[in-house]
């Protein structure tokens, strides 16, 4: 590989967790870092500049902690985890010490995937469940409410990711009066091997496309982010060791178009899209974490790896 497409390891953190971790995520100042685990904690730590230093682990889950993710500072600081305990748990640290806000225990199975919405939207949180549902708990006058996708994904939901607020296509759209949305929207992957993408109408969710291509479960779905161009675009990763891009053309509208980035020799875990939404990050079990990029021509291309236990490959 070329020398501009080594990544180098520029810092470790020890977790001192005693089992297997799971998530790690950082906040979006990039000064907190937050993981989970199978010992069933959740770890806080101030990163710095190649330190860090451990100052909160939260108990509160009885299972494996599989998810994290944080809310946008204007709410606060504010964590939500979610657990093979069936329970999702949003923690908030006030002055200094982390206490829980809310705990939610109406899934009947393990919850899987957790993501907070777009800011825009206000303090939503997303939940995705073994049970085959999807919640999503709602902060609204001083309280928690839920409401639920019941039959989501046959064989359970694995992950969910949410659309972003910016309009597509509100950036070279002159007419264009708004560039955020009014409507919420969610694709969600699952163990019937399908990306399902959902639309908030009134008070429920509805089904507005169903996107088939894996043959194996979904593991993981990503939205990627917008600057307010009109394509949209959805990543998405299965047990059948490929990753697919689906993209649609917001303004002409149409149907969502598959593309398979491509076919790994092992099971593809978690994509995750950079900031701006143009390169790809993918890891699975074969130890790797891959980095992609669409070339002027359609086409996707491998512009980076680094593989579990090295500094640059």
């Amino acid at each position: 590989m070329s020398e501009q497409g080594k990544v180098s390891v520029v810092n470790t953190v020890d977790t001192q967790h005693s089992d297997m971790i799971h998530d790690a995520q950082v906040d979006y100042y990039g000064k907190r870092l937050a993981t989970c685990s199978s010992d069933k904690t959740v770890k806080i730590f101030e990163v710095g500049d190649k330190t860090q230093t451990l100052i909160a682990s939260l108990p509160g889950h009885e299972g494996p902690v599989w998810q994290l993710d944080w809310a946008h500072p204007k709410y606060g600081s504010i964590l939500a985890s979610c657990s093979y305990d069936r329970k999702v748990i949003i923690w908030k640290d006030t002055n200094g010490k982390w206490e829980t806000l809310y705990e939610f225990r109406e899934h009947k199975s393990s919850v899987n995937s957790i993501q907070w919405a777009p800011h825009e939207f206000g303090l939503v949180l997303a939940c995705g469940s073994a049970d085959e549902s999807i919640s999503f708990l709602y902060y609204t006058d001083g309280e928690w409410k839920a409401k639920y996708i019941r039959s989501a994904h046959p064989c359970g939901c694995n992950a969910v990711s949410w659309a972003p607020a910016v309009i597509p296509g509100s950036l070279v759209d002159e007419s264009s009066k708004s560039v955020i949305s009014t409507t919420k929207r969610l694709v969600s992957g699952g163990g019937d091997n399908v990306v399902k993408i959902w639309k908030e109408d009134g008070d429920k969710f509805v089904l507005e496309a169903k996107l088939e291509g894996h043959q194996d479960w979904v593991r993981d779905v990503a939205w990627a982010p917008s600057i307010g161009l009109p394509v949209s675009r959805i990543a998405s990763c299965s047990q059948d060791c490929k990753v697919m891009i689906w993209k649609k053309d917001e303004i002409e509208g149409g149907n969502w178009e598959p593309q398979v980035l491509n076919t790994f020799n092992d099971v593809v875990w978690h994509v995750s899209w950079s900031i701006t939404g143009d390169i790809l990050a993918v890891s699975g079990a074969d130890n790797k974490v891959t980095l992609w990029k669409e070339s002027p021509n359609g086409k996707w291309a491998l512009v980076s790896d680094v593989s579990h236990g090295q500094s640059q490959q």
